[in-house]
């Protein structure tokens, strides 16, 4: 005969997921507009799509990604409340870069043993920028899963839809030689790279005030990944002309940008256009990683490109303002990929 608490003992507490529902609830109902039909708990997220009839052609577009080894550097400083951050603005960010706007998100929170207060801190943060973006935390997953995950490490993974009118599509196909790349700035590692940085920095003391960072390097890993949502729509509602968008993730400047490139077409970037932050020299100096490899696992600074005819590039760095946009490079005909000057 099974004793009552027998599953507990065997690793899975259903009352501490039951209490960190609880806890988030409030948090998640925030999200909420008239569109969302079901409340938290049910068995799926009902959204009412009958806004999208005053579209010609609605696309959904649809992202899924995680925050990687992130999570390591929040569990090394018990510190829960940046990486629901990071997980929407990345979801964000890669759907933005075809024209698309959040509709909704679903998250997936899994631990080997589930802390109400920590899971409910992380959804909070999850909340907060589904907020900001426009979109509803529509439903997600919280599992407890003992002998799949290491003891005190979190894994997050997120997926958001979006839509944008067909006719504009965002996919690269337009740019020309001449386009002026324009980037906007990161405000740290976003999600990527965090694997080579812990390993970097591993012997110095990440809790500490730093000098050259203008806070303990614990505080420049954990800066949550920005969204370029505000910053996109402003220049496509000002009538600036959008050829390419490309998110800055895993991969770097080397493997992101050639993804909207046509036939033909590179980019050629020029160093020293745009502020790099201090933390990568950093793990550059301490990781005796080569100039060459940062930018190929890094956005050393950049966190979206966004390539424009050069007749629009004076008014989209006016409309952003000069410490929000650099302009970093051009488009040319035949150069491969990205080329560094």
């Amino acid at each position: 005969m099974t004793t009552p608490n027998a599953y507990a003992q065997a690793g899975v507490d259903i009352a501490a997921g039951t209490k960190a529902t609880q806890l988030m609830k409030a948090a998640v109902q925030a999200t909420y507009g008239p569109e969302v039909l079901s409340g938290i708990g049910s068995f799926g997220g009902l959204f009412d799509i009958t806004v999208l009839q005053k579209m010609k052609q609605p696309v959904l577009v649809a992202s899924t990604d995680g925050v990687g080894t992130k999570t390591k550097v929040a569990a090394a400083l018990s510190r829960w409340d940046t990486i629901g951050h990071d997980i929407v603005n990345h979801c964000v960010n890669d759907i933005l870069v075809q024209g698309a706007r959040p509709l909704f998100f679903l998250d997936y929170v899994a631990s080997s043993k589930l802390d109400p207060e920590q899971i409910a801190t992380i959804v909070g943060g999850i909340a907060l920028a589904c907020s900001a973006a426009g979109c509803a935390l529509l439903g997600g997953e919280t599992a407890e899963m003992p002998g799949v995950y290491t003891p005190g490490e979190i894994d997050l993974v997120g997926t958001v839809v979006g839509v944008v009118e067909r006719e504009r599509i965002i996919d690269g196909r337009h740019i020309q030689p001449g386009d002026v790349i324009l980037g906007l700035p990161a405000s740290g590692l976003h999600t990527n790279g965090y694997t080579l940085a812990r390993q970097a920095l591993a012997d110095l003391d990440w809790q500490a005030p730093h000098e050259e960072l203008g806070m303990s390097i614990g505080a420049a890993l954990l800066t949550p990944h920005r969204s370029y949502l505000d910053e996109v729509q402003k220049l496509l509602k000002a009538g600036v002309t959008i050829r390419g968008l490309a998110h800055i993730t895993g991969g770097g400047l080397i493997d992101n940008p050639p993804r909207i490139f046509p036939d033909g077409v590179g980019a050629v970037l020029q160093w020293g256009s745009w502020p790099v932050p201090p933390i990568f020299e950093l793990i550059q100096e301490y990781g005796r990683v080569p100039p060459t490899e940062m930018p190929h696992v890094f956005n050393m600074g950049l966190g979206m490109l966004v390539i424009i005819p050069a007749k629009d590039a004076p008014r989209a760095q006016t409309l952003l303002g000069s410490s929000h946009v650099y302009r970093v490079g051009e488009m040319a005909a035949g150069v491969e990929g990205v080329l560094f000057r």
